[in-house]
């Protein structure tokens, strides 16, 4: 019996809430959810929301319904009470765990001792506070560290430091991972003798965030070599700032650093500066690299009786820009040679300063230095340039226009720097044509949207960086940190002509969006599968949305951040298809895919990679894409 002295309202209040929390944890008799579908969960909120703001009663979109927030009515309440009162960051690994959202672990610092010799046959996340300090003699291996992972998060803080003839190796860093985060402050400071390898460094990996505070800096007669570092990556940044720093007698060697890359940002400062007698080779740097962003500053400067040699820096790389502020700058007796910069097919912004400048009783030779390039501040005095190239002289230049020539009268050029299919004409999407597939599988790490009443309480905004940053646990020169800082900053950019734009990290707020734009008789697409990727496929039959009329659309693509966030524009003077997709060979369906066809490519820049591909140049011919896995477009309905 209930206490007849409670007062009414407060009676009022308890009965209310008993009955909030009965329905929302889903009960009904002997625990049946109402109607197969909890009403309070983040999902049916936004399915009520699909139905209110969308006017036709098309089949609703799953694949992006499916994306919303699993979290549960009690965690929703639970939640969003922590987003008003700011404190989600104390509860960050079960928000995100319960979000399905990307965060990344919180190391501890490990206080594991290894005195003596130590094979590693697989090892990951882990963070290594002292790691072979002051060791004399020995071998250390790490074979398979972190291979395969999904946000991987890595650090070094002290590896071999002040030891003495004593021999590190790592076989397989991280190779082919996802969103990485690795760090070593100080790797083989301060040693004697010994040596230092890494056979393959984060191979094939996507979205690297690599960071060398210091490298074999003051050693004495040590040597150290990179087999392979961060080939085949895909978007990221690599940091080393201070290699070989001070270094006596030291050897240093980089066969193969950023080669094959996509859109990879390097930033190298201080390579063997003030080193005596340092000897330092780089074999190939950023070799057929997609737009990179490299920054050498000081390699070998003010070293005493050096001999440094680069074989090969950014040959072969498409557009990009680089910048090379010293080499063995105020050097003395030093031996430096340069054999191959910048010869690029499509060529980019390069900028060179300061080569051997103020350096005495120096040998300097260039045999090739590439095409329309910057090239300031060297010595006049004992540099020799074998084959310096300017203006169209150059065969890259040549090739261009043959590959402009070739699209002009409708080949497909399908230049090596672009993958094949990634771009192509709408003359392809007729039935019977065999064309390649781009891989169109969705690299990103998997993420929910969160629900709008929790999106809505978190800042968004390059100027609130510091307040995102404790919420999610970032540090300040953390991999999230210059990940939130890349998207919030792409979100900030002014749009193009007659483009409107918006970042969503809410389904409701990107219906909004859409239906802002398209008025609210709308449909969303998406490429059904993966299927096809990476091979030649035929097109079946094929349909013209909205009867083949140029129309306009609102495209949305993912960005990188810690919950689901797409970059969504509109996108006028469009065509969109929809396509079956045939294995070639058995002509059975395996797919069904979207494409758009962008009619207006006047605005695009001239270095685009679809000009690369197909040749011309921008508002001369039209462009045409796949729409990749999770990312989807918008039009209104038929």
């Amino acid at each position: 019996m209930l206490n007849r002295h409670v007062p009414p309202p407060l009676l009022i209040f308890l009965l209310s809430s008993y009955l909030i929390t009965f329905v929302a944890a889903g009960q009904i008799g002997g625990g049946r959810k109402l109607g197969g579908e909890n009403p309070f969960t983040a999902k049916a909120s936004v399915i009520r929301y699909w139905k209110k703001q969308i006017s036709n009663d098309l089949p609703k979109p799953w694949f992006l319904l499916n994306k919303a927030s699993p979290l549960d009515a009690v965690q929703l309440a639970s939640f969003s009470k922590l987003a008003d009162q700011n404190s989600l960051s104390t509860k960050l690994p079960t928000f995100c765990s319960k979000a399905n959202l990307l965060c990344f672990p919180d190391l501890s610092p490990s206080l594991e001792k290894h005195e003596n010799d130590v094979n590693f046959a697989t090892y990951n996340f882990r963070n290594f506070t002292n790691y072979g300090t002051s060791r004399t003699g020995g071998f250390d291996s790490f074979k398979n560290y972190s291979d395969g992972e999904n946000v991987p998060i890595d650090n070094f803080r002290r590896y071999s430091r002040d030891s003495v003839g004593h021999d590190d190796k790592f076989s397989n860093y991280a190779p082919e991972s996802n969103v990485v985060d690795q760090r070593f402050n100080t790797y083989g400071t301060s040693t004697t003798g010994g040596k230092g390898e890494f056979s393959n460094y984060n191979v094939d990996v996507n979205v690297p965030g690599l960071k060398f505070t210091s490298y074999s800096d003051d050693t004495n007669g040590r040597k150290q070599d990179f087999k392979s570092y961060s080939t085949n990556a895909n978007a990221g940044d690599e940091t080393f700032t201070s290699y070989g720093k001070n270094g006596n007698g030291a050897e240093n060697g980089f066969n193969s650093y950023g080669n094959n890359s996509n859109v990879v940002g390097s930033n190298f400062n201080n390579y063997g500066e003030t080193g005596n007698a340092a000897v330092d080779t780089f074999s190939s740097y950023g070799y057929n690299g997609n737009v990179p962003q490299n920054n050498f500053k000081n390699y070998g400067a003010g070293g005493n009786s050096a001999t440094e040699t680069f074989t090969s820096y950014r040959d072969q790389s498409n557009v990009g820009d680089d910048s090379f502020e010293s080499y063995a700058k105020q050097s003395n007796a030093a031996n430096v040679s340069f054999s191959n910069y910048g010869q690029s097919f499509n060529e980019g912004t390069d900028k060179f300063t300061g080569y051997a400048q103020s350096a005495t009783n120096h040998e300097v030779d260039f045999k090739i230095y590439g095409v329309n390039n910057t090239f300031k501040e060297y010595d006049k005095n004992g540099v020799n340039f074998a084959n310096y190239r300017n203006g169209t002289s150059s065969s890259a230049v040549t090739t261009t226009v043959a590959d402009k020539k070739a699209a002009v009268s409708g080949k497909n050029v399908n230049n090596k720097w672009v993958e094949p299919g990634k771009f192509f004409r709408e003359e392809m999407l007729k039935t019977g044509t065999i064309m390649p597939m781009p891989d169109i599988r969705d690299k990103m790490p998997k993420r929910s949207f969160l629900p709008r009443v929790i999106v809505s309480k978190l800042p968004f905004s390059t100027s609130k960086l510091q307040e995102l940053k404790k919420i999610f646990h970032a540090a300040d020169d953390s991999r999230m940190a210059d990940m939130m800082k890349d998207s919030l900053s792409e979100c900030e950019r002014a749009p193009s002509r007659g483009e409107t734009k918006r970042c969503v990290g809410s389904v409701e707020d990107m219906i909004d969006f859409a239906t802002s734009v398209l008025g609210r008789n709308v449909v969303v697409r998406t490429t059904e599968n993966t299927e096809g990727s990476k091979g030649n496929i035929m097109i079946g039959s094929v349909k013209g949305i909205n009867g083949g009329k140029v129309t306009k659309s609102v495209s949305c693509h993912q960005s990188l951040f810690p919950y689901l966030l797409y970059y969504c524009h509109s996108v006028p003077e469009v065509r969109v298809y929809e396509a079956d997709i045939l294995d070639p060979k058995s002509k059975s369906k395996i797919n069904h895919g979207v494409a758009i066809c962008h009619i207006d490519t006047s605005a695009w820049s001239p270095t685009h990679g679809a000009f690369i591909a197909l040749g011309s140049e921008p508002g001369k011919i039209e462009v045409c894409h796949w729409i990749f896995e999770n990312d989807m477009t918008w039009t209104t309905a038929d």
